[in-house]
């Protein structure tokens, strides 16, 4: 029961410091975050390997898919 806790308090925790790994960031903020151009990102979701939402008619992509992405 105590570690349950522990772990939901290192969750909420993460979400106030903004770390949260289900957090949807913008094309320029993916570019930010890997260092990579728009064109090498845009050609990663072209063939699939970085899964993005446009839903919304902007580009969004979630942070664990871009981790997830980087790390192969």
């Amino acid at each position: 029961m105590q570690i349950r806790i522990l772990e939901l308090l290192k969750e909420i925790k993460n979400i106030v410091e903004g770390k949260s790994k289900n957090r949807w960031i913008t094309l320029r903020k993916v570019c930010d975050y890997t260092s990579l151009s728009e064109s090498t990102i845009r050609r990663a979701v072209q063939k699939g390997n970085l899964k993005a939402s446009c839903k919304t008619g902007k580009i969004l992509f979630n942070i664990k898919n871009v981790d997830r992405w980087l790390n192969g």
